[in-house]
């Protein structure tokens, strides 16, 4: 079943086609996953191998083209009909003779399309440099562009479908952030904990499931903080070490990131005074969140509100969010940063993760939101506070 009316996939190809003509493209070859979703609903864990979407300004569908074991895939959980899902032989899959973008190029020779514009997402993850040079040596009359975020910038306003995914993800953002804290403990392995994040995060909810983050749980402790993106060990919790846990709900391939960082024990006043002002500044960001203003413009807002501590962040502090597959949930368009003047519109979602590392401790605690028509809805109802873990002695 789609999870979508074919409705809105065919409004999403719309609005791609209009920015391809406004671009002088003919032909787009979509690599990205998510965008591949977006535009034709296809869900499968096959980015391992060379798949693609090629979206032909003047045709009513796009093109799958990918492996043929995962042709049936395609035929599952996209809207296109038999004659738009064209797989390559296996002989193709991570072959030194033959490379999956040669059967590309025949099939745009084919199309008579290999003497047009062709645009390709350069800076997708899965499209290599191997893609780029079989594409080029194949196709030596047509005319590359890059078309990197295209689809990307079309997904950043979210339907009501969509917003509805993202807000059962937030619920099961909810749920595995109590599990984390509930199951942490003086003496508990990190892998334990990490073990029981992913069974909620899958497992979701009772009336809807939950499905693979694009990000595993996060949980770095101790020192450790000061290295956000660091996984778990199998090492065990130590009283007074802050914990900091970052994880995801996703329903639909639709994320809701949520993050905060725990103590066992008291925490001491250093601390505790850091998760203070990053709460005080992401509280102050949040409220200045509306349409009409700039993401540089709540970043702002952020940085005063620390700067009165004596604190600086170097990074961005957000970033537009939503549909996506691993390596990561973030869309890659819109920055919560200086010098970003994307204009907040409604239904647009961002994860606001404004992180402080003092080199020797750092400290997460994070929110995602909807810009709404008058300002902005949090979407994760969990409480924005340091978790203090009373201290169990384990038998």
């Amino acid at each position: 079943m789609l999870a979508f009316p074919k409705q809105e996939f065919q409004e999403r190809l719309k609005k791609t086609k209009q920015r391809m003509a406004s671009e002088g493209i003919d032909v787009l070859l979509v690599t990205d996953p998510a965008n591949m979703n977006y535009l034709s609903g296809y869900d499968a864990w096959s980015f391992y191998v060379h798949q693609l979407l090629v979206v032909i300004i003047d045709e009513e569908q796009p093109y799958w083209i990918g492996r043929g074991l995962d042709a049936n895939a395609a035929r599952y959980t996209t809207w296109l009909d038999e004659a738009h899902i064209y797989p390559y032989p296996d002989n193709y899959v991570h072959s030194t003779v033959r490379h999956p973008m040669d059967f590309v190029c025949d099939f745009l020779k084919g199309n008579k399309r290999d003497k047009t514009t062709i645009a390709v997402e350069l800076d997708a993850y899965y499209f290599t440099a191997q893609c780029y040079i079989r594409l080029t040596q194949g196709l030596k009359n047509a005319s590359f562009k890059d078309g990197t975020n295209m689809v990307n910038w079309i997904r950043i306003i979210k339907s009501d479908q969509e917003i509805d995914y993202i807000k059962k993800a937030a619920k099961i953002s909810e749920k595995a952030m109590q599990v984390a804290f509930d199951t942490l403990n003086n003496g508990v392995r990190e892998c334990d904990v990490a073990a029981s994040i992913s069974h909620a995060q899958i497992s979701g909810m009772d009336e809807y499931g939950g499905d693979y983050p694009s990000i595993v749980p996060l949980l770095p402790t101790g020192k450790k903080t000061s290295a956000c993106h660091l996984t778990w060990t199998d090492e065990t919790f130590k009283e007074g070490n802050p914990i900091i846990i970052e994880l995801a709900g996703c329903h639909k391939r639709y994320h809701s990131p949520l993050a905060r960082t725990a103590v066992i024990g008291m925490p001491n006043e250093e601390i505790q005074r850091l998760s203070e002002v990053v709460i005080e500044g992401l509280n102050t960001a949040l409220d200045v969140v509306k349409p009409g203003i700039t993401c540089e413009a709540v970043e702002l807002a952020w940085r005063k509100s620390i700067e009165k501590n004596s604190l600086k962040k170097e990074s961005r502090i957000g970033y537009s969010t939503g549909l996506n597959y691993p390596p990561d949930w973030g869309e890659h368009t819109a920055s919560l940063r200086p010098g970003d003047r994307t204009v907040l519109e409604p239904n647009m979602v961002f994860h606001m993760i404004p992180t402080i590392d003092l080199g020797h401790v750092g400290m997460e605690i994070s929110e995602s939101f909807r810009v709404t028509e008058t300002g902005c809805e949090v979407l994760a109802n969990f409480p924005r506070e340091l978790f203090v873990k009373p201290n169990i002695r384990l038998a």
